[in-house]
């Protein structure tokens, strides 16, 4: 049983590729059908006027004959008479054929001899319109090619037959018979036509091209910012320009973009004002608590109390973290790298970093700083020590930070990002944090249009992979 590709598979993947191609198409089937229809009205127009002219020539050449003596009557038809238009003289009209394929064009003739020759009903000619070749008495045949007949009444329907007989009384009894072809059409597909038609699909393409592309650049813009909305909420407003529709589209996306914005500002007031507030009472419970006689009793409590002043502390940060508005600026991302390396190895931990040439980006310089801040940190405190290393594609720069630690389990190694989320089982609760280190890394590399990702080694620890698009 054949299986058959499906469709998509042969269609562009973009609206502007997909809609040309059905313009494509429409304007092939349309010019492929105006051929056609040009090339049967031209053969129709031929066979009309060659029709009319050959019903002339028979009824001149009729009453040449008529009003001739009788006995030159054999001459004239002799000297008139070749290949193409033959007469003779006969006692019997034209005899009735099954080759009269368009009885319509014949009568039309007919009553067109009629009245070029005044003859009555008691003297009508015959006339016989057929689709094939016709013996010629003597002298071979006519080469005529068969074709279907229209049926079309008159003149206009001379495109049905290829050539015409007809028989005219004479006043003395006999009948003059004429047998001729009607003209070839001739090449319809000239060089000159095949020009026009080209140049008319050309210039019908382009414009399409252009009126197409005018209507869905402002939706590939409109994506545009979509996406650069999820890297920076405060990213300018997209332009309201094109159809109505686009315009209405870009005028609600801006004003989604703004109410964003206004939700995160507000969250970070909220939670501003929270911290402030907490702070007070975490002060005075931390004054009360150096009250307490019990050394032991009040270390703790102390302990408690840091460890809510660390968390509203550090909720604080990841709020306006991603609500920051900072600029970008080149920097050397190798040479900012290595001077987190060495001012956690000058405090003694133990990081190092693989030499690596310059490698200069458009960032946000504090955020950045903060996340692999937050990643080398993470690898030295849960994994023990941590090596970094830098590289760069044509599409993408890429910074690994290994640790020898225990690892994550694999189901939990999205999780991880998650804010306030701590995987006990691999990660000791007393070595201190609140669990927001890993989605402030998030936030600062998602807002340079990267990616974060988390995976074991195969020899042990962990690795975490920043990809910035160049």
């Amino acid at each position: 049983m054949k299986r058959f590709l499906p469709a998509s598979l042969f269609l562009p993947a973009s609206l502007f590729g997909q809609t040309m191609l059905v313009l494509f198409a429409g304007l092939v089937i349309s010019l492929l059908a105006g051929s056609w229809i040009y090339t049967n009205d031209r053969e129709q127009a031929v066979r009309a006027v060659g029709g009319f002219a050959a019903a002339e020539r028979i009824a001149n050449l009729a009453r040449l004959v008529r009003d001739a003596p009788a006995d030159l009557r054999p001459r004239i038809i002799a000297g008139l008479s070749d290949r193409t238009f033959m007469l003779r003289l006969s006692p019997q009209p034209l005899p009735g054929s099954a080759d009269d394929d368009d009885a319509s064009v014949a009568l039309s003739i007919k009553q067109f001899l009629m009245d070029a020759l005044t003859l009555d009903a008691a003297h009508q000619p015959r006339v016989a319109a057929s689709t094939i070749g016709v013996q010629h008495p003597g002298n071979g045949h006519f080469m005529m090619r068969r074709g279907p007949p229209d049926g079309g009444g008159g003149f206009g329907g001379f495109g049905a037959f290829r050539n015409l007989r007809a028989s005219i009384p004479l006043p003395d009894g006999q009948w003059l018979t004429f047998t001729t072809a009607l003209p070839e059409a001739g090449l319809t597909f000239t060089p000159q036509f095949m020009m026009s038609m080209i140049i008319m699909a050309i210039i019908v393409f382009a414009v399409s091209a252009w009126a197409v592309r005018r209507v869905t650049s402002p939706l590939a813009s409109l994506a545009t910012a979509a996406e650069r909305l999820g890297r920076d909420m405060n990213a300018p407003p997209l332009p309201e320009t094109g159809s109505t529709e686009t315009r209405q589209a870009s005028r609600a996306f801006n004003e989604m973009q703004v109410r964003l914005r206004n939700l995160i500002d507000n969250r970070t007031r909220l939670l501003a004002a929270i911290s402030h507030d907490l702070r007070t009472p975490l002060t005075l419970l931390r004054l009360r608590a150096e009250s307490v006689e019990n050394a032991n009793e009040r270390d703790r409590m102390l302990a408690t109390i840091a460890e809510m002043d660390s968390m509203v502390g550090a909720t604080l940060n990841f709020a306006r973290d991603e609500a920051v508005n900072e600029p970008r600026k080149s920097l050397d991302i190798v040479a900012l790298t290595q001077s987190i390396a060495d001012d956690m190895g000058d405090a003694g931990l133990a990081v190092e970093m693989e030499p690596a040439g310059s490698i200069v980006y458009e960032a946000h310089a504090t955020a950045l700083k903060r996340a692999l801040t937050n990643l080398v940190e993470n690898a030295v405190k849960y994994g023990g020590s941590a090596h970094v290393s830098a590289s760069e594609t044509p599409s993408f720069i890429e910074i690994n930070i290994d640790d020898e630690g225990p690892g994550i389990p694999p189901d939990e190694l999205k999780k991880v990002f998650e804010p306030f989320y701590r995987v006990e089982a691999s990660r000791n609760s007393e070595t201190g944090g609140v669990g927001l280190g890993l989605a402030i890394a998030l936030s600062a590399i998602q807002a340079h249009g990267g990616e974060l990702s988390l995976a074991n080694r195969p020899e042990g620890g962990l690795r975490a992979t920043i990809r910035l698009p160049k």
